[in-house]
């Protein structure tokens, strides 16, 4: 049977091949991950359909694939059991006539696939000493990995910034290249989600009337409400803990919902106003920039945005997001805080018409009621399209987002 690409979404063109973590005449289990595909969006996994073994490859790494395209030919059915060697046979035998039927027994070699013997020999683990999961306990090869990665986890060695070296200079020099002065340079192909994010971002700028507008919100409200309530917080919804960003999605969302130019997109010559606020959130993964998307925000509580950012961290991290977790938006939202961004002019993320910036809280002097005080303060930037929304409408809907972070009450209370 062929395995074929999966079929892509209109917003994405092609894909290329990124990883096979399978090798041809390699028996997988059903569900095991053959193939990973990079397409300028996310990292698709293509999995076994059966228990069965990959006889060929017809696309190999760095090859260009489209929607449905056929990657590999593959065969179902079992890995069975290798035959045993005559002499391995007689000597156990012999040795089970000497010291009884038990012994026969705990001699017989291990019931093991070939994939996880030949792994088992590249670990330098004894097959015997591996506890089979399989059918009949057959040890399989996911059974080998567990057990080479809990050896490493016992045996790894602390090793000291002076040990490193040698090794990770070795790895640079295998990938290092000599400019024409005599200077080491390293050249490493662009990722395709990287590609992708800097064409969308000149795109951005070249058809956008980028304006960005600035505000300031005094955080102490937040701050007290988030130290007071806290612990109870994450007693009453499972661990999960009460950050910022759960406050600045539900204010953004509640000054959308009073301001809808914008939370609308421009399409050829037609304005989109959404009856809905679904709210991207930048999350910085070892790929680059992907923006996953709170569907539905307004009807989300505090806990559930925290646990949902929560995921879609984790996800990005491991390159697990799906197509449809980072699709679409009406609006986003960009903390440069988190890395220590005091102040930045967020770009916009195509086809939306605003992004929030966010930035560190820092403590500065201000005037309150005619005396200097020491506020957390935090910048706040509005990158907006000007060919929908005009400058007072951009500066309005911030000063909203400031409002209702400085009293937070007014989120519940809807005024």
């Amino acid at each position: 049977m062929e395995i074929k690409a999966p079929d892509f979404p209109e917003s994405i063109a092609d894909g290329e091949v990124a990883n096979w973590l399978v090798a041809e005449q390699e028996y997988v289990e059903r569900d095991q991950i053959l193939v990973e595909i990079e397409t300028d969006k996310v990292v698709l996994e293509v999995a076994a359909p059966a228990d069965g073994k990959v006889v060929s490859i017809l696309k190999t790494t760095g090859d260009i694939i489209l929607s449905e395209d056929v990657l590999a030919v593959f065969e179902p059915g079992t890995d069975s059991q290798a035959p045993l060697d005559h002499d391995e046979v007689k000597s156990v035998v012999t040795d089970g006539v000497r010291d009884g039927v038990n012994d026969v027994v705990t001699q017989l070699p291990t019931r093991a696939s070939p994939s996880a013997r030949k792994l088992a020999s590249e670990k330098n683990l004894e097959i015997s000493k591996i506890a089979g999961t399989g059918k009949g306990g057959l040890v399989t090869r996911d059974d080998v990995l567990k057990a080479a990665q809990s050896k490493t986890e016992r045996e790894q060695p602390l090793i000291t910034a002076e040990k490193k070296q040698p090794e990770l200079q070795g790895k640079l020099e295998s990938v290092a290249t000599t400019s024409d002065d005599g200077r080491i340079e390293r050249r490493v192909p662009m990722t395709r989600l990287r590609s992708s994010i800097a064409k969308r971002l000149v795109e951005a700028q070249q058809t956008a009337a980028m304006l960005t507008t600035f505000n300031e919100v005094d955080m102490q409200a937040v701050m007290d409400l988030r130290a007071k309530y806290k612990e109870a917080f994450a007693e009453a919804h499972a661990g999960t803990r009460l950050g910022f960003m759960s406050f600045f999605v539900r204010a953004c969302v509640e000054a959308l919902k009073r301001f809808p130019g914008v939370n609308a997109s421009i399409d050829g010559s037609d304005i989109v106003y959404h009856g809905y606020q679904d709210i991207g959130v930048a999350v910085g993964s070892p790929r680059g920039l992907v923006v996953p998307v709170l569907r539905n925000a307004d009807s989300l509580g505090l806990a559930e945005i925290e646990e949902k950012i929560k995921e879609f961290g984790d996800k990005a991290r491991a390159g697990k997001l799906t197509i449809e977790e980072i699709n679409g938006g009406t609006f986003t939202l960009s903390n440069g805080g988190i890395f220590g961004s005091l102040l930045s002019t967020p770009i916009l993320n195509p086809p939306q018409t605003g992004i929030l910036g966010m930035h560190k809280i820092q403590e500065r002097p201000v005037a309150v009621n005619g005396e200097v005080v020491i506020r957390p303060m935090m910048y706040l930037a509005l990158s907006y399209d000007h060919r929908l929304i005009d400058g007072q409408e951009a500066v309005r809907f911030l000063v909203t987002v400031k409002e209702f972070l400085e009293d937070p009450a007014r989120i519940l209370l809807d005024i």
